[in-house]
């Protein structure tokens, strides 16, 4: 008698949030997962402002998974603070899968949930999509046992459908984190092979000459930096762009500029590498620096600003 033929694997598609307080790595994984650079990812607080989305394919087994990234949980700090909490909630609706991201504890840290999480726990409460503890950062854990009793914490705070101690920056257990994933998605599939995201082409855009603008100030100067992009078109085969830094305080924009103009200069040369790596072409990019005085403490200026940069 013939060998029964294997059965395979049914596709399988859905949304997956990516939660957590910020700086735990949530875009660095994002990226990650899609073997590119979709999203900015900086060090500083506040860098994802908006829920992206980046859709992680598979052929084998067939699978689509549409992760959000969403801005860090956190107790709002001002209307900025409360337009990113707002935003974040808005990427647990609808999902069929929560990641939730924190970080293994310092070696000098006690295995326990860290006080920060309890934003995050408490908004995973209204979402009934399961929920999976990624405990990032664990390359830094050189006692593993310890890993054990940090667990235990979490799982004692509330039931976790699966936990995988991950590391987004070497790669370590992602296949782990998607099979985990994929397991809690329904079958079929969503999306046409090459699609990738929902965002236009500018939006990254300005996201990247934001990230720039972030890695080259330093104390709350990069919290209340956004970008306005004024023109972007194509001009004798050449992208032209041109936009606006946004910064809080006239004091900052003289920072943002620097002596004879080097800061922004030199903000201006790295971003426009990144843009042109992003899009595989040539860019000119021009940037000037604008003060827009507290803006981060005006909700309807925050939303605009914060939100809807580089959409239009």
């Amino acid at each position: 008698m013939p060998e029964p033929e294997e059965h395979a694997e049914a596709p399988r598609a859905g949304r997956c949030a990516i939660v957590g307080r910020p700086n735990v790595g949530k875009s660095t994984l994002l990226n990650a997962l899609l073997g590119q650079k979709l999203v900015i990812a900086t060090p500083r607080p506040g860098t994802t402002r908006s829920c992206v989305l980046g859709v992680y394919a598979s052929d084998d087994p067939p699978t689509q998974i549409a992760f959000v990234d969403t801005p860090g949980l956190e107790r709002p700090k001002g209307a900025l603070g409360r337009v990113l909490i707002d935003s974040a909630k808005q990427g647990l609706v609808d999902c069929d899968a929560v990641v939730f991201v924190t970080e293994a504890p310092k070696a000098s840290a006690p295995p326990e949930v860290n006080e920060k999480d309890a934003t995050v726990l408490q908004a995973l409460e209204v979402s009934n999509a399961p929920v999976i503890l990624a405990i990032n950062k664990v390359d830094r854990l050189k006692a593993k046992e310890r890993l054990f009793s940090f667990i235990e914490a979490y799982q004692k705070k509330r039931r976790f459908d699966a936990v995988v101690p991950i590391s987004a920056t070497r790669g370590t257990n992602l296949e782990a984190l998607l099979s985990e994933i994929r397991e809690r998605l329904p079958e079929g599939l969503l999306y046409d092979a090459d699609f990738l995201t929902d965002r236009p082409e500018r939006f990254f855009v300005s996201e990247l000459i934001r990230e720039a603008a972030m890695l080259n100030t330093r104390q709350e100067i990069p919290y209340g930096i956004a970008c306005e992009l004024d023109s972007y078109g194509e001009e004798n085969g050449l992208l032209r762009i041109e936009g606006a830094l946004i910064v809080e305080k006239q004091s900052h924009k003289a920072i943002v500029i620097g002596s004879q103009g080097e800061a922004i200069k030199k903000i201006s040369t790295e971003a426009r590498q990144q843009i042109e790596a992003f899009l595989q072409r040539k860019v000119y990019l021009r940037l000037w620096v604008k003060a827009v005085p507290g803006w981060t403490r005006d909700p309807i200026k925050a939303r605009q600003l914060a939100i809807k940069e580089g959409e239009a």
